[in-house]
Formats: structure tokens, C-alpha cells, sequence
């Protein structure tokens, strides 16, 4: 997609993103075939709902319709928020992603993996995982040192404060404890 064209697609999409308290991440044009594939990306520090993306996708259509930014030709169009395993490219990326385990790539070489604790307007602040039976290590990442960050899924996390809440422990049961329950 031409430079002019992303500009003009982003000046007319941008406010109907604003509107709905949405943040346009990205527009990215692309064939399908004999078609093309406009695929806007949005989100929020709330997330991003499915109603929300339909009803914004009738608007830029509607919007699309009424101007030729598209050109001619049939497209298809796609809203969609930026999904689980965003790489994270932006300050407030970061900061939607307090909590969250988080895979760096720094640029003087190696990988972490960290949860985020806090970010400012220079870093963030980590903790990673202690590898068997370790401490977690906390670690000040400045945005200089980052060359890559994406956000990693967590299949097996339990979220201390719903656990407290609900009474139960955050942390599953030790070996003894199931082998008191078992006998």
C-alpha cells in the first residue's frame, strides 16, 4: 500500500476509531486474489468487544462508500482488535499489558521472559519467573535496550486476587497435600 494511500485511509479512519474510544494500531491493504484485503486493526485499554468491531466496520464501510480511498475495485474489509500474542510497539502497549508475561529481545542480544509490573515514560519494571524453585528476579528494562517485545499466552496462570477472593489458594496444592487427600 502506497504511503498516500495509508495516510488517506488513516485521516478518514482514525476519527471513527477516536469515536467509539478505540485506538487504530494499524491498516494494512493486501491481494486476495483478485481482490483486495483491507484489514484494520483496533484497541483499547479495555480490550476490544466484538459488537464493537461490527458496528465499526459498518462505519468505515459506509465511510469507505462515500469516498474513493479504496480506488475501484471490489475489497474485502476486516476490523479486528490485535489478539492475544501482540507484539507490543507502543507505549501504551505496554501499559495494556501490566501483568501479563511478556517475551523481550534485547539489542545487545538475548531473550527474557518477564512479567510487567510498571511502566513509565522510560521503561518497565519486570519480574521474571524463578526457574526450579527460585525467587523471581525483578529487573528495570529501559525502552532503548528493548529491539522486540510480544505479549505471551498463559495457558496454566491462576490470578492471585480472583483466587483470594474466592477463598481458594493461588498457588496449586503441594505433594503432600494430595497425598494426605488421596489417603
Amino acid at each position: 500500500m502506497s504511503t498516500t494511500q495509508s495516510e488517506r485511509l488513516r485521516g478518514l479512519l482514525e476519527p471513527l476509531a477516536s469515536d467509539r474510544g478505540l485506538d487504530l494500531e494499524e491498516i494494512e491493504v493486501s491481494r486476495a486474489g483478485r481482490r483486495r484485503m483491507l484489514r484494520v486493526v483496533v484497541d483499547s485499554d479495555q480490550g476490544v468487544e466484538l459488537d464493537a468491531c461490527a458496528e465499526l466496520s459498518r462505519e468505515i464501510s459506509e465511510k469507505l462508500d462515500e469516498t474513493d480511498a479504496m480506488g475501484e475495485g471490489e475489497y474485502v474489509l476486516e476490523v479486528t482488535s490485535p489478539g492475544a500474542e501482540r507484539p507490543l510497539t507502543e507505549h501504551r502497549h505496554y501499559v495494556r499489558a501490566a501483568g501479563r508475561l511478556v517475551r523481550f529481545q534485547l539489542r545487545e542480544g538475548g531473550e527474557l521472559s518477564a512479567r510487567i509490573l510498571g511502566v513509565d515514560d522510560e521503561g518497565v519494571d519486570t519480574e521474571a519467573p524463578g526457574v526450579k524453585g527460585r525467587k523471581a528476579t525483578a529487573r528495570r528494562i529501559p525502552f532503548a535496550d528493548v529491539a522486540k517485545a510480544r505479549v505471551e499466552i498463559e495457558f496454566n496462570r491462576k490470578d492471585d486476587k480472583a483466587a483470594e477472593a474466592a477463598g481458594t489458594p493461588a498457588h496449586p496444592a503441594g505433594d503432600d497435600e494430595t497425598k494426605e487427600e488421596e489417603a
